[in-house]
């Protein structure tokens, strides 16, 4: 049966391709003193707040389990946009929000709204790698472009300025990013987002993380440049919501009849149970136990941070949110045997028993010799984790 170009051009997720070699290898530990680690995937080890669960059992027992508009439940559109208000302190239209079937469904409407055959997004190199996928799946071209520490591993005016070219359409960014939890600087963000619009494209802007921000100076919502940026959001990360599969989506208004027609005939609507639980996320007493959390991750970076510098691992940038450690591994590869950070991993996982994710799917400038360390893990397991590193270096 022919596939198309289009299902070929996507890569595999390389990350989970590791994850199903560590549980494998887990199988086979079964009783020994050092069970496998996974600090390679990017899921909080919270689960939804009591009152999320409590809405969500409700919601079942009381029917509300029927199709919602394709946008979203009005009650949840205007919920979010209370929260910009008392979070960013910006007003954002309820209007403009569209609640989708996760991030991932955000930028599928997005990406298929926004972007023609052959047009191209400047994306930083590393990035998070479905992101440019949305691209490529929608027949656009996602063009990476090598980012610096300098930079904090985001793109910078000038790049944007240098690569705009006749096919370029726009640009997608993520702040805090994946895989390196850095943010882009507000004034770098205003100047990328002027530069765009001078061209007539698009600015859109990957806001998972935001309320995972440790950073003051860098917590700001892209949304209060302008009406024009597109913001994706997502319950996963700050609302502890991962497998529930909500998202949404900030538009300007001008977009949304659009993206709303491609989401009924594409998704109808996101899970109505998820959309009627997520209601109770922003209940005081919720929103309260979403900023502990957010100081437990704040709590384990800089635990997890000065002890990788310790071992020897570079870390060249502190995240500034989400839940991620981005560390150069190359000064450890004599001690561990290998050259690059795929096999480095895999070295790891089988002295140490522990789950990395390698930096092979973010991209292609230098990420062959770096690994992504998810902190979404209890702080005894980093601790854990630290140690065991720690023992196999001092018994080579």
């Amino acid at each position: 049966m022919r596939i198309t170009q289009r299902a070929q051009r996507i890569e595999p997720f390389y990350v989970m391709e590791v994850a199903k070699a560590a549980q494998r290898m887990a199988l086979e530990l079964t009783g020994h003193e050092w069970p496998m680690l996974y600090l390679n995937i990017g899921e909080p080890d919270f689960t939804a707040a009591p009152l999320v669960q409590d809405a969500a059992r409700r919601a079942i027992e009381t029917g509300l389990t029927q199709y919602t508009p394709a946008t979203g439940l009005v009650s949840l559109r205007h919920a979010i946009s209370a929260w910009y208000q008392s979070h960013c302190g910006l007003h954002i239209e309820p209007e403009r929000i569209i609640v989708t079937a996760g991030a991932s469904g955000a930028l599928q409407l997005a990406c298929l709204t926004l972007i023609e055959s052959g047009d191209e997004m400047l994306m930083p190199d590393p990035s998070y790698p479905c992101n440019r996928h949305f691209v490529s799946a929608a027949n656009g071209q996602a063009t990476l472009l090598a980012t610096q520490a300098q930079d904090r591993f985001q793109l910078s005016p000038e790049q944007v300025a240098q690569h705009w070219g006749p096919a370029t359409r726009g640009v997608l960014l993520a702040s805090p990013s994946n895989p390196t939890g850095t943010a882009i600087a507000p004034s770098a963000l205003s100047a990328i987002h002027e530069q765009v619009q001078h061209h007539g494209g698009i600015t859109m802007v990957d806001e998972i993380y935001l309320g995972l921000s440790f950073d003051e100076a860098r917590a700001s919502s892209a949304l209060g440049l302008d009406e024009r940026v597109i913001s994706i959001n997502s319950f996963s990360k700050y609302f502890s919501m991962t497998g529930w599969r909500l998202g949404w989506m900030v538009a300007p208004k001008s977009l949304v009849p659009s993206l709303e027609r491609l989401a009924q005939n594409l998704f109808i609507c996101p899970s109505t149970v998820a959309q009627h639980a997520a209601l109770a996320c922003f209940e005081p007493e919720s929103l309260a136990l979403f900023e502990q959390r957010r100081l437990a991750f704040k709590a384990r970076r800089d635990y997890l941070v000065p002890a990788l510098k310790a071992l020897g691992f570079e870390v060249p940038c502190a995240p500034d949110g989400a839940f991620y450690v981005w560390s150069d591994c190359r000064p450890l590869y004599d001690r561990f045997g290998v050259d690059n950070s795929w096999d480095f991993t895999f070295e790891l996982m089988k002295r140490a028993h522990i789950a990395l994710a390698p930096g092979r799917d973010f991209g292609h400038h230098e990420t062959e010799h770096f690994v992504r360390w998810s902190i979404a893990s209890a702080m005894p397991e980093l601790e854990r984790a630290v140690q065991r590193i720690q023992h196999v270096l001092d018994n080579p």
